[in-house]
């Protein structure tokens, strides 16, 4: 696979997607598959517990996938990473402390987010030239 650069940045993937953990079988797929079926019949009935499980289990699925990827220097997903547990302290504190000023949220949320993001680049740069470096040693001369 051919890199592409840009300004200094690294696109794209890089060799293989990294194997699942649960071996051939494709369980994080389905895991989207079902929850987006689920989540389907529960905004169609007007909302209930087949929509929260729906969107529970395709994020399930997502954050496995992005994860892995992620981790693996693949591809990059930090802006998905870091914002997955930014929301969800957002909607933490929302519904502990009901503000009354929910744009005050923003000087909670935007310095998590910004943190995470910083630290899943670096992380992900570093399992990328693992991952370049990995492939050119098995390369043939």
């Amino acid at each position: 696979m051919q890199e592409v650069k840009r300004g200094g940045r690294v696109l794209g993937r890089e060799g293989e997607r990294p194997q699942g953990p649960f071996g051939g079988l494709p369980i994080s797929e389905l895991a989207i598959l079902v929850g987006l079926i689920a989540a389907v019949i529960g905004f169609v009935g007007h909302g209930g517990p087949a929509l929260i499980v729906g969107l529970i289990l395709c994020a399930l699925g997502v954050i496995e996938i992005t994860g892995r990827e992620h981790f693996s220097g693949y591809r990059s997903h930090a802006s998905l990473l870091a914002a997955i547990p930014s929301v969800a302290i957002e909607v933490g504190i929302v519904l502990a402390f009901k503000p009354s000023q929910r744009a005050f949220l923003v000087l909670v949320v935007v310095p998590i987010f910004g943190g995470l993001f910083w630290w899943l680049r670096k992380r992900f740069l570093i399992a990328r030239q693992a991952r370049v470096a990995r492939m050119h040693a098995r390369a043939p001369l």
